[in-house]
């Protein structure tokens, strides 16, 4: 169903300290925020006071959704073992930790095989890794993959590569639990039309489980992920605004400036969809 601002469901990501505070502060009914270090291997920390079921009970008492966002550095696709099985250990863990504090999903960046280029062999095998990665993994939550904005190798840049990863884990036991995120920013960097990426995109996955609506600093197919606020950056602004309408998905921001750069770009986005304009 079209997303309008009436029925819009959104949030941002913020510090993991107090999510559900951050997510009221801004007006929101989402948060999504990491648990530990994203750019580390160390298992995951719950930093609220209180732990895990603290956590859990401020959100349901709040009445806010929470997203989990996996670090960055886990590559369950490459070939290379000395990162593909720690990835695969902590992509374990981030589930288990999201789970234990009651979080909607876990949003995973798509990866990518360890050379860059385009041979296909080696695309293949780490399309197979996802495979792999699905059947190995118990999956107490939705784990939502994230398309990326860069790199030649990537599994989840372009559409094809997409469909490739989705063909691979349609054959895996859990595959029914995975989902897909959908990052404006990177779809913008990858390459990707967004006039035309979520009717793609369903064709593949079946639905967008999420919507990471970012603006670009960066040119389309720069290959850069570097976000900016709303109306602020490089994207069409009827392009992002018809992303959010036409997903009819759940909506992060990414973005910068805080509460008060967030709360703007909530209403940014909410005008736009209640005025079926971009300016």
């Amino acid at each position: 169903m079209p997303q309008t601002a009436a029925t819009l469901t959104i949030g941002a990501h913020v510090d993991q300290g107090d999510p559900v505070g951050a997510a009221l502060e801004r007006g929101a009914t989402l948060t999504q925020f990491f648990l530990g270090d994203p750019q580390g291997y160390k298992g995951p920390e719950v930093a609220y006071d209180g732990g895990a079921d603290a956590l859990r009970r401020a959100a349901d008492d709040s009445g806010v959704g929470m997203y989990v966002h996996a670090p960055y550095i886990i590559n369950v696709a490459t070939t290379n073992n000395r990162i593909r099985i720690p990835s695969r250990k902590l992509l374990q863990q981030h589930i288990d930790a999201a789970a234990a504090v009651g979080a909607r999903g876990l949003i995973v960046h798509g990866g990518h095989v360890d050379r860059a280029g385009e041979d296909d062999e080696l695309l293949e095998k780490g399309f197979d890794n996802w495979r792999k990665a699905v059947e190995q993994t118990d999956l107490k939550l939705p784990l939502l993959i994230e398309n990326t904005a860069g790199g030649s190798n990537a599994m989840t840049r372009y559409l094809d590569r997409i469909g490739r990863v989705w063909d691979a884990i349609s054959a895996a036991e859990g595959s029914d639990m995975v989902g897909f995120c959908l990052d404006t920013c990177h779809a913008h960097a990858g390459g990707n039309d967004l006039s035309t990426i979520v009717e793609a995109v369903v064709k593949i996955t079946g639905k967008v489980d999420l919507v990471h609506a970012n603006d670009s600093r960066d040119s389309f197919d720069s290959g850069a992920d570097r976000h900016a606020n709303l109306g602020k950056g490089n994207i069409d602004p009827d392009e992002l605004v018809a992303v959010v309408r036409d997903a009819g998905a759940p909506v992060i921001v990414e973005t910068p400036g805080g509460a008060d750069g967030h709360r703007a770009d909530f209403a940014w986005l909410r005008d736009r969809l209640a005025q079926g304009r971009s300016a």
